[in-house]
């Protein structure tokens, strides 16, 4: 089959090595000069991220991708165990072993909440196994986890909620943040783990994954039109993967799938801020600290690129779930007023760099209709945001990647040996 992937963010770069591997003559087309979509690393020196990414132990499809391109995940990652420390306060820790009982173990070692917090909380998610870790899809996570203490929902739920869903609490799908929850806690030892980048993010994936298909690639490559038939301007294929965002891809399905193209229009979405400071000879007590955000704290997470194997003295202090921010214009003034207010500093912080991803992620809201992964027979989309049990996370969009791969290859198979196929 001849088949051509628009789009080289990580969910193309799956579609396409799957394809590859499975025989098929592959031409990717990417609009931007690289590989990477909105997981890659930008000029700088060393080079900035265009965002603050993590993946944890349970996303088993991004870390094979990344060993079937060569990368071994425990040279480029830093494993670390599910921890959320505050500044001045240890705050969640899970120590090694089965996940399911270092949770247990951690929320009962877990000073900072008293025993009736912390004996709730167990309670709750002793009833969400019960469950299988299912709900009402209407509801938020805010109504999920409303028995909850204050201060578990203050230091877990909600920053776990906005850094897995990039969605507030309140308008986050409780099913979703379910789902994460379960791989998480279900997945095997060390599937809760904290994976962080510590090279430059194009090396972990894009970079590699260029040097791996060579010149089936097309970079630089708008593409204006496809066409039923499998014409992507005007040139012939088999089998098309769309795996450029949701605002392309309702671009290129107008036409031709106008009911497909409006559900992918139709999404909401979510923006993060990532601000970069720098302070020569700073150092934090640990990789990644979480924070109380605010009316004037911006920031829920902040990492020591000094720690991660990059630029000693820079720090990525994230802000996710940032539309209330956006709309100002920005928040950098104030995430450096919270960084001075709650870390100390070795020299005085000063903004080094701020990116703003509008596009960041889909709003993860209850109920949420997102467009399904075929489209046509010969036509499959993959992305984060496509129909399924994920947030919009790295390995969301690698298993779309795939699914699309698997689903256009069987499809192709189909029409080989005269099965029927039928164009909606």
């Amino acid at each position: 089959m001849k088949a051509a992937i628009v789009g080289g963010g990580w969910a193309g770069i799956a579609a396409a090595v799957a394809l590859a591997d499975a025989g098929h003559d592959i031409t990717l087309f990417e609009m931007a000069p690289q590989l990477g979509g909105r997981a890659r690393s930008v000029v700088g020196e060393p080079p900035y991220d265009n965002g603050q990414h993590i993946l944890i132990g349970a996303y088993r499809d991004s870390l094979a991708l990344m060993r079937r391109l060569g990368v071994d995940p425990q040279q480029v990652l830093k494993r670390l165990p599910l921890a959320l420390p505050y500044p001045g306060e240890p705050g969640l820790r899970l120590p090694p072993g089965s996940p399911l009982v270092a949770f247990t173990r951690g929320v009962l070692a877990h000073r900072g909440w008293p025993w009736p917090a912390r004996l709730g909380l167990l309670t709750t998610a002793g009833g969400w196994l019960t469950r299988g870790f299912r709900c009402d899809p209407r509801l938020s996570v805010a109504e999920l986890c409303a028995g909850l203490p204050t201060a578990v929902k203050r230091d877990l739920v909600e920053p776990l909620c906005v850094a897995a869903l990039n969605t507030p609490a309140p308008q986050a799908s409780a099913q979703v943040f379910l789902r994460v929850l379960k791989d998480a806690l279900f997945s095997g030892a060390g599937s809760a783990d904290l994976l962080l980048p510590r090279r430059p993010l194009s090396d972990v994936l894009a970079g590699p994954a260029t040097a791996w298909l060579g010149p089936r690639l097309r970079l630089g490559r708008r593409v204006q039109t496809i066409e039923r038939g499998g014409l992507v301007d005007g040139e012939s294929f088999d089998g098309i993967v769309l795996a450029c965002t949701s605002v392309e891809a309702a671009r290129l399905t107008a036409d031709v799938a106008p009911g497909w193209s409006a559900a992918a229009r139709a999404l909401g979405y979510e923006p993060i801020i990532t601000v970069y400071l720098s302070s020569p000879g700073s150092a934090m007590p640990a990789p990644m600290l979480a924070l109380r955000d605010g009316p004037d704290a911006p920031a829920q997470f902040v990492f020591d690129h000094g720690q991660l194997g990059g630029a000693p003295g820079r720090f990525a202090f994230v802000v996710s779930g940032a539309a209330p921010w956006v709309e100002r214009g920005g928040c950098a003034e104030a995430v450096l007023a919270q960084a001075q207010r709650e870390l100390a500093w070795a020299t005085p912080p000063v903004i080094d760099k701020v990116l703003t991803e509008k596009r960041a992620t889909f709003a993860c809201t209850p109920g949420l209709a997102r467009p399904p992964a075929q489209i046509a027979p010969d036509l499959w989309a993959a992305g984060d945001y496509i129909d399924g049990p994920y947030p919009a996370t790295l390995e969301g969009a690698v298993r779309a990647g795939i699914a699309a791969a698997q689903g256009l290859g069987k499809g192709a198979n189909g029409a080989a040996s005269g099965s029927p196929t039928k164009t909606p």
